[in-house]
């Protein structure tokens, strides 16, 4: 017999395995408040009127969805998307690294979101896109009964695709005609799909690869992203919309100073021709409060509406923990008579005496509630020896552990959770632009307390991809720059500006980052290359890819932070609380990137699989204690398939060898033992 009671002790807390640090809806795994469909279906609703309003007249329109902090507005942004993703393309677009790169940003992740599969679908939004245009869903009667093979000779016959649809669009002025309709074309080839996805995301091609796509030039300007994104609009009239879900901009640069950056691309989307665009600004109450007289009425005048998310009721507070406490329910034998036990009505009106409360506020309650029923039990003793339960026998003892150390466990979970959805999104470097790599290494100084950091060392075209700082402890001024585009054209600008930095004596030492090739000795890029990076104080760094992950991590955490939308132990962290986090739990320490710039000392490569015997111990001390079988389950989803359940096993008894951790009641089955800290 299993009791709810038994069933608490084993088991996480429900309220833990929600994910509080939301982000991109694409590969995120979300649990939402769409549990609870009242909850906020007020806004769903606007949004999905102004939807089919684009769907009908292909005008663009902008919704602004404010909330206050913890409100839910970025799991409001996925939900639409599971909602509505049957009747429009969604994108997400994070913030950008630097407002002169805005629209290819804009650009970059508008195609990096449709090239996404949606759920139910076997094909990416961007083919469901270019199959849903009007030049191959609408055809002549002539095409129909002489030509019953239309697509096969479109799709086999690359120019008569380019003409088919010049023809088709020849009265919207599409841009460079030629060269998009082209790449359009490639995206139908298998082969040719990954390079034509990248020159339409801006990447700033190899030689080989645009002749292989027949193109002469990248996108490589604020006016060419925006004239792309334009050729979206413009040919797309007769199949869904693109919703484009600008998030978290209250990160933006320089963003409670001068929000103008994004209210202009807002505003063009509507007065240029980008047609068919349903744009959603989700923004922080309080910030927005702050910088709305900032924004030109004309500019304010494009909004079409505002979404306010409401605070929820008790009544929608309550169903969320009954949807998250029901799957612990259903494992008990008998079912308790509250649906919300061990929690209480009374809790949430004692708490929130006033009737309102917000989904992150009433979660992060449950949490704290449900973990106090959990200590409280009979059987239990926290940070105790040899105490006995009533009737006798041994009780489950835990080991002390101070609400800091608890605090600094769960960060370290969400680190370790954060960094293993970023290796899944990014697989490759060169899928960052240089602006956002750069941005990332300028956070990870930040936290490590490095002074007189500052960007655009570089001058021109390429100052972005470059900054400069004071080396610690010294007077001198260590430079970086930092590209992975395989153009050698651009290669070669770059190593132009570094030499020029050379020449100026800018900084006592430059570090050039880079994985990719930096060409043959014949080519004159390479030739300024081995000048300045060969048998020099400046140093050439190939960073890994591990170590750009973590960057990666950092960067997306400080985004969370400063939209204060980051909550450990429950609490909103702010940007600032989360480097003295950082710093004091060494998290970037194991940044090999970081080492080599001898900003940290080496570290010796892990081989006996810390990261998940660390994680084992965090999650225990997050729990005070738990069936054995659980802490299994939870490093197997975490690790798999770099780790199976055996090793885990093994690394459960190292921390016990430790005596870091116990068995409570080893000589049970493993599926009836507990695992405690040692007291």
């Amino acid at each position: 017999m299993t009791s709810i009671d038994e069933l608490i002790k084993r088991e996480v807390n429900p309220f833990d395995l929600i994910n509080t640090k939301v982000g991109n809806f694409w590969g995120e795994s979300q649990d939402s408040t769409q549990t609870v469909e009242s909850i906020h279906q007020e806004a769903i609703n606007e949004i999905d009127d102004l939807l089919n309003l684009v769907a009908n007249d292909y005008r663009t329109r902008t919704a602004l969805l404010v909330g206050d902090s913890g409100s839910g507005k970025s799991y409001l942004l996925g939900r639409l998307k599971r909602t509505l993703n049957s009747k429009a393309f969604f994108t997400y677009i994070s913030p950008w690294a630097d407002n002169d790169y805005a629209w290819r940003h804009v650009l970059r992740q508008t195609v990096d979101s449709l090239i996404q599969i949606p759920e139910g679908q076997q094909e990416s939004q961007l083919i469901l896109w270019l199959k849903g245009l009007s030049a191959f869903t609408k055809r002549s009667l002539k095409q129909r009964i002489f030509n019953d093979n239309f697509w096969q000779v479109l799709y086999s016959d690359r120019k008569k695709f380019i003409t088919h649809l010049k023809n088709t669009y020849k009265k919207e002025g599409i841009y460079n005609s030629e060269i998009f309709f082209g790449v359009l074309h490639d995206l139908i080839d298998p082969e040719l799909y990954p390079l034509a996805c990248e020159w339409l995301r801006g990447d700033n091609l190899s030689e080989e690869s645009m002749q292989a796509l027949h193109v002469k030039q990248c996108i490589d300007s604020e006016d060419a992203a925006k004239n792309i994104l334009e050729n979206f609009g413009k040919i797309a009239t007769d199949t869904q919309p693109i919703v484009l879900c600008f998030d978290q901009v209250e990160t933006l640069p320089n963003w409670s100073l001068n929000p103008q950056v994004l209210f202009n691309i807002n505003t063009t989307f509507h007065n240029d021709n980008l047609k068919g665009f349903l744009i959603i600004i989700s923004v922080v109450k309080d910030p927005w409060n702050q910088i709305v007289k900032r924004i030109a009425q004309s500019d304010k005048a494009r909004i079409e509406r505002q979404v306010n998310l409401k605070p929820i009721s008790l009544d929608q507070a309550e169903a969320l923990w009954r949807y998250y406490l029901k799957p612990l329910h259903n494992r008990a034998d008998n079912l308790p008579k509250s649906p919300i036990f061990p929690l209480s009505r009374q809790i949430l009106e004692q708490n929130f005496p006033g009737g309102k409360t917000h989904a992150r506020t009433s979660i992060n309650l449950g949490s704290i509630k449900y973990r106090e029923y959990k200590l409280s039990l009979p059987s239990i003793v926290a940070g105790l020896s040899g105490a006995t339960k009533k009737g006798g026998g041994e009780s489950i003892t835990t080991g002390k552990i101070t609400e800091k150390e608890r605090f600094y466990a769960e960060f370290k979970l969400i680190w370790q959770k954060e960094y293993r959805k970023t290796q899944t999104k990014i697989a490759k470097i060169s899928l960052l632009g240089a602006t956002d790599l750069i941005q990332m290494l300028m956070f990870a100084l930040d936290a490590l307390q490095i002074q007189g950091i500052k960007p655009k060392l570089l001058t021109g075209t390429y100052a972005s991809y470059s900054l400069s700082y004071q080396a610690p402890g010294k007077r001198e001024r260590i430079g970086i720059i930092w590209t992975e585009d395989s153009n050698m054209n651009s290669f070669f600008n770059i190593m132009n500006a570094c030499q020029k930095v050379v020449h100026n004596n800018l900084c006592s030492s430059l570090y050039l980052i880079r994985i990719s090739s930096v060409g043959n000795s014949k080519l004159v890029g390479n030739k300024l290359y081995q000048q300045i990076f060969q048998n020099s104080k400046n140093i050439h760094i190939k960073p890994s890819l591990g170590a750009v992950q973590l960057l990666a991590t950092y960067r997306s955490l400080v985004n969370s932070a400063q939209s204060q939308e980051l909550v450990v132990g429950g609490k909103t962290i702010s940007y600032s609380e989360l480097k003295t986090l950082v710093s004091e739990t060494s998290i970037l320490h194991d940044c090999t990137l970081l080492q080599n710039l001898n900003l940290l000392p080496q570290q010796k490569v892990d081989v006996d699989f810390k990261p998940a015997k660390d994680f084992l111990l965090n999650v225990v001390k997050t729990q005070s204690f738990m069936g054995v079988p659980t802490l299994i389950k939870q490093a197997s989803e975490q690790f798999s398939p770099e780790i199976n359940d055996v090793k885990i096993e093994q690394l459960i008894k190292e921390l016990i060898q430790e005596n870091q951790v116990k068995i409570f009641n080893p000589k049970d089955k493993i599926q009836e033992q507990l695992i405690c800290l040692v007291a």
